[in-house]
């Protein structure tokens, strides 16, 4: 089966390099290139590649914040490699769980080493899908920045989800986080059978419920575990009392 890859680099002669290489492996087969972020993201929403080759430097967003925006796209994550004249990026492309990462100029040999290690890890996916479906449907974990900080959230933490114009507001127990990201795109990444949203503006986790009452003045409020209440609005509440009444 072909995999399908996008070349991400600036420079006319990288991409031309990298596609004479990847000519002599059979089964990959370039499904577009580009030389900047915009480029990639919307080549990517397109053709949901399997396989990114990423120069770090390129012009606005770099390689590494390009990465984060993939992880944060709601489409499944490519596997990366890295390709670049800069070795000091290596931790942080690492940390995104890229699959190698190649000091330019690389080799024919070296660039098959790295192809071979995507092609592993693609396989592997394969066949833990194929044993449990539906078990890399939704994201485990999240990943941004935030506070100079590199963050990788595991969802089960998060408590609730609220929206602020155009961000998301993550609660987990000890802290909120502020990600530029809509809530229609952020409930497409959670499990159903964890995340419920309540509100045209809040999502929460059903872990930490403790329960759903009717205030006063008759409106709808979910009350977590740790005391802090969350806005339902009345065309959510019947879900939410079917969901229970099942459990």
């Amino acid at each position: 089966m072909a995999i399908q890859t996008l070349i991400a680099d600036d420079e006319v002669l990288a991409r031309r390099k990298l596609r004479q290489f990847l000519s002599e492996e059979p089964d990959i087969q370039i499904a577009g290139e580009g030389s900047t972020a915009s480029e990639i993201l919307e080549l990517a929403r397109a053709s949901n590649p399997q396989l990114l080759f990423l120069d770090v430097q390129m012009p606005g967003v770099n390689g590494i914040d390009l990465a984060y925006k993939l992880a944060d796209s709601g489409n499944v994550m490519p596997q990366i490699i890295f390709t670049t004249a800069y070795d000091r990026y290596a931790l942080q492309a690492f940390d995104l769980h890229a699959v190698d990462y190649l000091l330019k100029p690389f080799t024919a040999e070296r660039l098959h080493s790295a192809v071979d290690r995507a092609r592993g890890q693609l396989q592997a996916n394969q066949k833990s899908a194929e044993r449990e479906p539906g078990t890399n449907s939704f994201a485990s974990r999240i990943v941004f920045k935030s506070r100079g900080r590199i963050l990788f959230l595991p969802v089960s933490e998060i408590r609730w989800i609220g929206a602020e114009e155009n961000y998301v507001r993550i609660c987990n127990g000890t802290e909120t986080h502020l990600l530029r990201e809509t809530m229609a795109s952020m409930e497409k990444r959670l499990d159903p059978s964890l995340f419920l949203r309540v509100h045209r503006s809040a999502i929460v986790n059903l872990q930490y419920v403790k329960e759903v009452r009717t205030e006063s003045r008759g409106d709808f409020i979910v009350q977590l575990k740790n005391g802090q209440k969350v806005p339902m609005s009345r065309s959510y509440h019947a879900r939410i009392g079917e969901m229970f009444a099942t459990a």
